[in-house]
């Protein structure tokens, strides 16, 4: 849930350094004026620019990110509450690896406040019911390592950072560590995924992550009343997620879809018949994946990995005239029974369902703890993982999802 901050209405009016108005100016800690603060100390960015700012109630940290996309994180040093001796916070940007020091930072409660629940409440994007309050239940480690060797140097494009809804959760940033080192160039995609773009030498070579995150600690959300629009009703935004893609192929599944579901009430009764179907007809087979099956061919082979079940279920709710979008990320195997398979990226899809987004699994069909978004799209064909412009062999590929003690 990305908040604003904005100025403390609840400290002692006759503390100097609290104020309501932006524009009287902040006080530091050594009663110094600091106008513009909220510009300069808070974003870092111009006035025209973009920010966004979501408070971590256990690190006293902001996440903000700016009309480029760039991530970045003001963190106080020091222990909860207390200013610390010199005023400071680090500024993280990005994925870039630099920091710098901002002086003088009041302290949260010294002109800028943490929006409380009923502030959250209105202020959270009333478009996706996919983020969830920030509560600490659980801290999970989460992190991959690909390993490929390259005959040449060689384009590459990651999308291995976790995506930002879910940034302000963060304990440990995830960032993109290479072996060896090598410049790094990160943007948002057209559907708000954070990418990285570098140039892989000749021979071996690593991408890593490892980052931690405070997951809320309670199974996927449901919500069985969210009724079904009509497509005339549908936001903008939503209509390119009903519209047939690389592999969802609408074409050739709308007939099925309609004599398969019509009689099913809208809304989500239906989206979840979708999944029951998929779920039940599809077998999960890691030695029948295949880069290039596309829903329609899931469905006559009847064999998939969970992107293939995804995709499936996506194709059919499309065909419903349901949007739908396809996501992968993280997802953990707390709460399941063992053994435990080996770690993996994750599928599932998120579904347009009385006014918000919300997440549906087909492949494991059942709520699940600790899910982690990375990337969204309209299918796998928008979201690789990575992206290789040249030959290459991956030689290692490890992936976890871990819960910390």
């Amino acid at each position: 849930m990305l908040l604003p901050l904005r100025p403390c209405t609840s400290c002692r009016p006759d503390d100097p350094s609290n104020s309501s108005d932006s524009s009287a100016g902040l006080r530091d800690p050594g009663g110094r004026e600091r106008r513009n603060a909220i510009q300069i100390e808070f974003q870092g960015l111009p006035a025209a620019a973009r920010a966004h700012a979501t408070a971590n109630r256990n690190a006293h940290a902001w996440a903000i990110e700016d009309s480029r996309g760039n991530r970045r994180t003001l963190v106080r040093q020091g222990a909860s509450g207390d200013e610390t001796s010199a005023g400071k916070v680090d500024l993280e940007v990005g994925h870039r690896g630099w920091s710098d020091s901002v002086p003088g930072l009041p302290r949260p409660c010294a002109g800028w406040h943490r929006p409380d629940a009923s502030e959250r409440s209105s202020l959270q994007d009333t478009h996706d019911m996919t983020r969830r309050d920030r509560v600490s239940g659980m801290r999970v480690s989460t992190g991959c390592r690909l390993r490929y060797s390259f005959p040449q140097p060689t384009p590459l494009i990651a999308m291995l950072n976790v995506h930002y809804s879910r940034f302000g959760d963060l304990e440990r940033a995830d960032y993109l560590v290479t072996s060896p080192s090598v410049p790094l160039e990160s943007y948002r995609d057209g559907f708000g995924n954070w990418c990285t773009r570098l140039l892989a030498p000749a021979g071996d070579f690593a991408l890593s992550t490892d980052g931690i995150f405070r997951d809320y600690g309670r199974p996927d959300p449901a919500s069985p009343g969210a009724q079904q629009h009509a497509v005339q009703d549908l936001p903008f935004e939503t209509l390119v997620f009903l519209r047939g893609s690389r592999y969802c192929d609408t074409d050739l599944l709308s007939e099925e879809a309609w004599r398969l579901f019509e009689t099913v009430d809208p809304g989500w009764p239906r989206v979840q018949a979708i999944c029951d179907f998929v779920h039940g007809h599809v077998s999960f087979d890691y030695m029948q994946a295949k880069p290039t099956r596309t829903a329609s061919q899931t469905l006559a082979e009847r064999q998939g990995v969970c992107r293939d079940f995804a995709h499936l279920a996506i194709a059919l709710c499309r065909c419903m005239n349901i949007p739908a979008r396809y996501c992968t990320g993280y997802l953990s195997d707390i709460g399941e029974p063992l053994p435990h398979p080996s770690g993996d990226f994750a599928a599932w899809m998120e579904v347009f369902l009385a006014g918000e987004w919300h997440m549906f699994d087909p492949r494991n069909n059942k709520p699940r703890f600790a899910r982690i978004l990375i990337a969204r799209g309209r299918d796998a064909a928008d979201v690789p993982l990575t992206q290789t412009f040249g030959q290459n062999t991956l030689t290692e590929f490890k992936v976890w999802t871990d819960e910390l003690a």
